[in-house]
């Protein structure tokens, strides 16, 4: 999947703006400038479209939880990690304080069927026996649930 779907489909769902973006990697202590997130932002065709890299695809997610939730209490290693489907759905998850029911129906939104034990099994630790991996398809289902649970519709 490709990182700048990833985090166009993040600001949509989530009606962010670019300053609320733009304050997500701040927070992360990330230097992002406008032209470099308008860029990232553009559909591949687009003139003036940019890869949206792994990091900072991670940083920004990093930045949503610091943005939606606070500074965490307890300041943790701060050491590299391979950012996998399974890692941006945990952290979507934080950011947005979803519970078990909430990501379940996100998921239905997205006409991804899952039972509880396959939907917790994605947020296992890799490695675990129970653990699966989120394949593309189910990020992206998981995304376009996303966006309809945050959905707000022009009044009639």
């Amino acid at each position: 999947m490709k990182t700048n779907d990833i985090i166009y489909k993040i600001k949509k769902a989530l009606s962010l703006s670019t300053e609320d973006m733009l304050e997500a990697y701040k927070l992360a202590e990330y230097s992002m400038d406008t032209s470099r997130l308008d860029s990232l932002l553009k559909r591949h065709q687009d003139k003036g479209y940019e890869l949206c890299s792994f990091e900072e695809l991670g940083i920004f997610l990093d930045g949503l939880v610091i943005l939606k939730r606070g500074p965490s209490p307890k300041k943790s290693d701060s050491k590299a990690v391979e950012l996998t489907n399974n890692l941006i759905l945990k952290k979507l998850r934080i950011a947005l304080e979803l519970k078990e029911a909430e990501t379940e129906i996100i998921f239905g939104l997205g006409e991804a069927e899952l039972r509880k034990q396959q939907l917790s099994s994605l947020f296992r630790k890799e490695g675990h026996r129970n653990f699966r991996e989120c394949s593309d398809e189910l990020l992206m289902m998981f995304l376009d649930g996303l966006d309809e649970f945050y959905y707000v519709g022009d009044e009639v």
